[in-house]
Parts: structure tokens; C-alpha cells; sequence
């Protein structure tokens, strides 16, 4: 029974998780195409389906002036996000999105440490994503009037039960969303359009309530310009609208592009992802002005509040009340498939976007290749954050504000930094102001809303410790995704192979010397009682980049004086030897024999060397990845230590 559960979890394990795996990696499988408008419509399951909380939340933070602060949350839509995220389109056409952007900016181990930094806010968007959608979707089921009353303390439990239904859709596995996500989108905004009419209509009949409007807002605010100062304020309790954009990105992939696209030039893809951002950012700029005007206007403010009845659902409050049960329930289940499906966007989003750089840096366990396991891991998370939250969409709002706004701001220093590179002043100007802009929005939300940060530093944390331990458990593994000699070095290895061995001599590349060399050779024939006629091959591995886990290998081959030298840069000394004796092995049938030196210096501090900076313990861990790398002995290249 335990095999055949294991055996069904790790069904669709790859060696290329999400295809993503390796400068040299081969698709595991072709992956279809879309039109932009269609690929827009799987974003919109996140993005318009804030439009079932995001104008509660408006009128929660900002009261009678959420209209005005909603109209900032434009504006830096519009003329912020937008423009930055359709550079991101441009400079990163694979949906590697502004992640990759800046990882290139750091080095080593700060690049990767960054990394998964940021794709601990990125968990936090996705997942926060997920539970606060569903439990907005649990508020429509027991708000609506049809449903039984025992309901109206289940919140949590239906919650999870969303929850649950969503794991089971992605372990059975996740094929139509786009079809799907069409339909959806569709049915939503066509309802929302007629909820917003209806609303406007009873407005321009009652025009008494926007003189009550206005009034109000007179009385507690003093003039526009205290008005206009105050809605900067709480402007960021509202950056929940700014959700998507990411999302956006990173399907880049999905959408279909000209005939003459290529890898390098993928210009009909990228003029598509320009278009579905805009399209999606003008829509929902339409519906969030609209919708925060007439919920404003005809709910009173004390619905809004905890336990109300247009608490995380004013548009829906809005359909009930002005446009019958009838047609409020069926807004309802309209409501409760796209806030449910907006969970299954996000879920899609996580899977692809974790496997993108873990398993690249060798920080994923060997489970983490296969789609079933994690996606039980980010249900057990879900699952805990609802819990922890009770299920309540004001309480997560703060955390999800918080990875949208980190995830939006790092890409606009993203492209800032590129406008910089490529000497394009004007825009470097525009979007550091707007980068300026998003990181006083984002300091605002942490001080207004610490919890945000909470959540994010445990899935900082998370996976931080995860991607350690793995890359120390990894560690053995032999790294090479492919390893080729050049001319000199083939024809090195095959004349030492004329006599029947091969004898490998590491050397540390660091001390080139020829009278180096000579001596070298003298020790290692007397140490290891090698004869005067047996030919040896120097080995010598560079560390280029140790924070790099796998790596195709080219080995050069290189006379210095009467010696012959194999040299290969690398991320890891002993693992490419181990690589580069394997591949004799198999190239020439012959069992190569490799000689070291020991190490001096303390054996741990060795080791954490090895495991940091790809040196230190080179004889024995080279020993130890051979060990894993062939079970049968007799096939196992020989160290000798001298």
C-alpha cells in the first residue's frame, strides 16, 4: 500500500521540474499556446476576482473617502504598475518575471540568498492568495440568504472545505484552466456589469444620497485637499487591486506568438503579455472606481464592519438588496467559483514559480520534482494559515498586501536598474519614482499591518531552511548536466589509454608552475609506487561560481612544458572530478585511478568550505560522490590519498 501511495505522488516526477532546469535543458514537453485574451482571462481569476472583497476593504480603510483613495489606486495602477510590468514583459519574455531581473544583479550567494528572499514574499502573495479567496468565497455561501443558518459560524470549516476541494483538482491533475478561466471571467464581469448599471441607476434616482455622500465627507474631513491628503494615507491598506500583475508574467509562456518568434526574439509573445497586462489594468480600473462608488453610496458604513452584512462582499450585498434573491444568489455562485478558481491560479502560479530557481540551486528535495507532494505541502500551509486567521479576509488582507506590494516594488527596481544599464536616462528617472513611490507604500502597509511581515518572514524562513538543508543533503550528487572534452583533451585521454590506464592526478589550479608540475609528478610516483613509463594526467578544477549546483562541464585540455593537463571550471571541485573520471570511464572503457593529497586543516571547517565555496575536503568527498554515483565496485574509479 505505502509503494503504490509513493509510487502515485511521484508519477509525474522530471528530472526538469516545470522544464526549467539547466542552460541546456531539453522541454519535457510542448507546451501549448493561447491567444493574449484567453491567457488574460487565467490572470483575471486572481485579479478580477478581488473585485468580491476589494471594494469592503476600500470602504473599511478608507470610509466615505474610498472613491478617492480608490482613484490613487488607479492612478498607480495605470501609470505605475503597468509600465513597469510591461518592461518586465519585455526583459523577461520566459516568464522568469522581475525575480531574474535581479537576480543577476547580485553575485553568488547574495544573488541566490536574495532570491529566495523574494520568493518568500512571493509565497506569501500566492498563498495568502489562495486562503483569503476561499474564505471571501465561505462569507458568500453563509451570507446568502438561501443558506442553511447553521452555516453562519462554519466559516472556518467551510473554508477548508474549499480548500480541500482545490488539492483534490490539482492532484488529479490541472488540464483545462484556460477554458475554464474564460468562462469565468466572463460570467463574472458580465454580472458585475449589471450590478454596477443597476447601481448607478439607483443612484441617478435617489440623487439625495450623493448630497448625503458629500456632506459626510465635508463633516470629517474638512476641505478636498485634507480629503485628497488623507486618501494618500490609507492608500495602501488598498493595494490588495494591485494583485495579478505578477501573475501576469509569469504565464508569458502560455501566450501565442508570431509565426516568426524565436527563442531569443519572442516579439509576438511579447507584444501579446503587453497587451493582456493593459487590457487587464484598464478593465479593472473601470470596475474598481465604479464598484467603490456606488458601495460607498448605498451601503451604509456599518455593514462594512466585522460581522456586517457587507463585510468582504459589497457587491454582493449591493446584487441582493437592489437586484432581487434570485439574481443575488446566482452572483453569489458566480462569485464563489472565480474567488475558489482564484486559489487554483495562484496554486498553478506557485507550482511553476518554486521550481523555476530551487531545484537549480540544488536547494529541493528530490520529491520536490514531482507536482502531487508540494502541492500537499502548500495545502498543509493553507490549511495552517486559515486556521491561524480564522478564516477572515480583513485579518489576511494585510499579508497579502504585504507580498504583493514587496513583489511589485522589487520589480520596479528592477527595471530601473535596466532603464540605468542601458543608459536610458528618462525612463530611469520615471521609474524610480515610481519605485519610490511603491516603497513608501509598502513601509506604510508593514507599519499598519505588521502581520504581513510575520507571515512572510515564517515562508522566508521556511524556505531558506528547506533550500539549505537540501543543498547540504545534494551536496554528493555528481552536478554535471553534461560534460564534453575538447579536441586536446580527447586526444590527451586516448593516447594514455593506448597502454591500458589512466592515471589522474588532481591539481590544485591555483599553482601553475611547470617546476610545480615536475614535482608533483615526482611525489605522486614515489607515494603511490606509480612506474617512470605510466603517463599521468593532471586534473585541475576552477571554481567559478560556487553558489551555482549544476553545470555543464567543458574540459580543456593544455600542455605546460612536458606535462598534459585536463581543466574545467566548475561550481565544485570534487563532484566534476568525480563527473570528468566517470565520463573516461564510459568513453573509454577503462577504469581511470585519480591521486590526491590530503588536506590540511581542520576536517569540518573543510567541509563547510566544500559545501560554501566548492573546496576544502576534496579527497574524500570525492570518494563519497563516486560512492553514490556507482554502486558496483568493480566500475568505481580508485582514490588513492598520498
Amino acid at each position: 500500500m505505502e509503494s503504490r501511495l509513493g509510487g502515485w505522488l511521484l508519477a509525474d516526477i522530471t528530472e526538469e521540474p516545470s522544464g526549467h532546469l539547466g542552460p541546456h535543458r531539453k522541454p519535457t514537453k510542448v507546451e501549448h499556446t493561447h491567444p493574449w485574451w484567453k491567457v488574460m482571462c487565467l490572470t483575471g481569476v486572481d485579479y478580477f476576482s478581488t473585485l468580491g472583497y476589494q471594494p469592503a476593504i476600500a470602504a473599511l480603510a478608507a470610509g466615505t473617502l474610498a472613491p478617492i483613495a480608490t482613484v490613487v489606486l488607479i492612478v498607480l495602477t495605470l501609470f505605475g504598475a503597468l509600465p513597469v510590468y510591461r518592461r518586465v514583459a519585455r526583459e523577461s519574455p520566459r516568464g522568469e518575471g522581475s525575480i531574474a531581473m535581479l537576480e543577476k544583479l547580485l553575485p553568488k550567494w547574495g544573488g541566490k540568498i536574495f532570491v529566495l528572499v523574494l520568493l518568500g514574499f512571493a509565497a506569501t502573495d500566492f498563498l495568502i492568495t489562495i486562503t483569503l479567496s476561499a474564505a471571501d468565497a465561505s462569507a458568500h455561501v453563509i451570507e446568502n440568504p438561501f443558506a442553511p443558518a447553521g452555516l453562519s459560524n462554519q466559516q472556518v470549516v467551510i473554508t477548508l472545505v474549499f480548500l480541500a476541494l482545490l488539492t483534490a483538482v490539482f492532484l488529479k491533475g490541472f488540464t483545462e484552466a484556460i477554458g475554464i478561466a474564460v468562462t469565468l471571467v466572463t460570467i463574472y464581469l458580465t454580472l458585475n456589469f449589471v450590478v454596477v448599471v443597476a447601481g448607478f441607476v439607483e443612484i441617478a434616482q435617489a440623487p439625495s444620497k450623493i448630497t448625503d455622500w458629500t456632506s459626510a465627507m465635508t463633516t470629517e474631513h474638512g476641505n478636498p485637499l485634507m480629503m485628497i491628503a488623507i486618501a494618500l494615507v490609507v492608500f495602501p491598506k488598498l493595494a490588495l487591486g494591485l494583485s495579478g500583475f505578477e501573475t501576469g508574467v509569469a504565464v508569458m509562456p502560455q501566450i501565442e506568438g508570431d509565426a516568426d518568434d524565436t527563442d531569443k526574439r519572442p516579439t509576438g509573445r511579447i507584444r501579446g503579455a503587453r497587451r493582456l497586462l493593459a487590457t487587464a489594468a484598464i478593465i479593472m480600473s473601470g470596475f474598481l472606481l465604479c464598484s467603490s462608488v456606488i458601495t460607498t453610496i448605498l451601503i451604509p458604513q456599518e455593514e462594512f464592519q466585522p460581522g456586517g452584512g457587507a463585510n468582504g462582499r459589497a457587491l454582493a450585498y449591493l446584487a441582493h438588496e437592489h437586484l432581487g434573491e434570485i439574481f443575488g444568489t446566482v452572483y453569489d455562485l458566480s462569485t464563489i467559483a472565480i474567488l475558489w478558481f482564484a486559489g487554483a491560479s495562484a496554486l498553478a502560479g506557485l507550482l511553476n514559480l518554486v521550481p523555476r530557481y530551487l531545484p537549480r540551486y540544488g536547494m529541493a528535495p528530490e520529491w520536490a520534482r514531482a507536482v502531487r507532494p508540494l502541492v500537499l505541502v502548500f495545502a498543509a500551509i493553507a490549511v495552517t494559515v486559515t486556521i491561524y486567521f480564522g478564516a477572515s479576509v480583513d485579518e489576511q488582507s494585510g499579508a497579502y498586501a504585504t507580498g504583493v506590494l514587496v513583489l511589485i516594488t522589487s520589480a520596479s527596481v528592477a527595471v530601473t536598474l535596466s532603464a540605468r544599464r542601458h543608459r536610458q536616462r528618462a525612463l530611469m528617472y520615471m521609474f524610480a519614482t515610481i519605485a519610490v513611490v511603491f516603497v513608501y507604500t509598502t513601509i506604510a502597509n508593514v507599519i499598519e499591518r505588521p502581520d504581513g511581515v510575520k507571515v512572510a518572514a515564517f515562508f522566508i524562513f521556511s524556505i531558506l531552511l528547506i533550500s539549505f538543508l537540501s543543498r547540504v543533503n545534494r551536496a554528493f550528487e555528481l552536478r554535471a548536466t553534461s560534460i564534453e572534452f575538447d579536441s586536446t583533451a580527447q586526444r590527451f585521454i586516448d593516447e594514455t589509454c593506448r597502454l591500458g590506464t589512466v592515471e589522474i592526478v588532481a591539481h590544485d589550479a591555483d599553482r601553475l608552475d611547470v617546476d610545480e608540475y615536475t614535482e608533483k609528478a615526482r611525489q605522486q610516483r614515489a607515494d603511490s609506487h606509480l612506474s617512470d613509463s605510466a603517463p599521468i594526467l593532471f586534473l585541475e578544477v576552477n571554481v567559478v561560481d560556487s553558489s551555482d549546483f549544476s553545470t555543464d562541464l567543458y574540459v580543456h585540455g593544455r600542455q605546460r612544458g612536458p606535462h598534459r593537463v585536463l581543466w574545467v571550471n566548475s561550481p565544485a571541485v570534487p563532484n566534476s572530478i568525480a563527473a570528468v573520471l566517470l565520463a573516461i570511464r564510459d568513453d573509454t572503457g577503462i577504469n581511470p585511478n585519480v591521486y590526491f593529497e590530503w588536506s590540511e586543516g581542520n576536517p569540518l571547517i573543510n567541509l563547510l568550505r566544500f559545501l560554501f565555496i566548492g573546496a576544502g575536503e576534496v579527497a574524500p568527498v570525492t570518494r563519497e560522490v563516486l560512492r553514490r554515483a556507482e554502486k558496483d565496485l568493480s566500475r568505481r574509479p580508485r582514490v588513492h590519498v598520498g
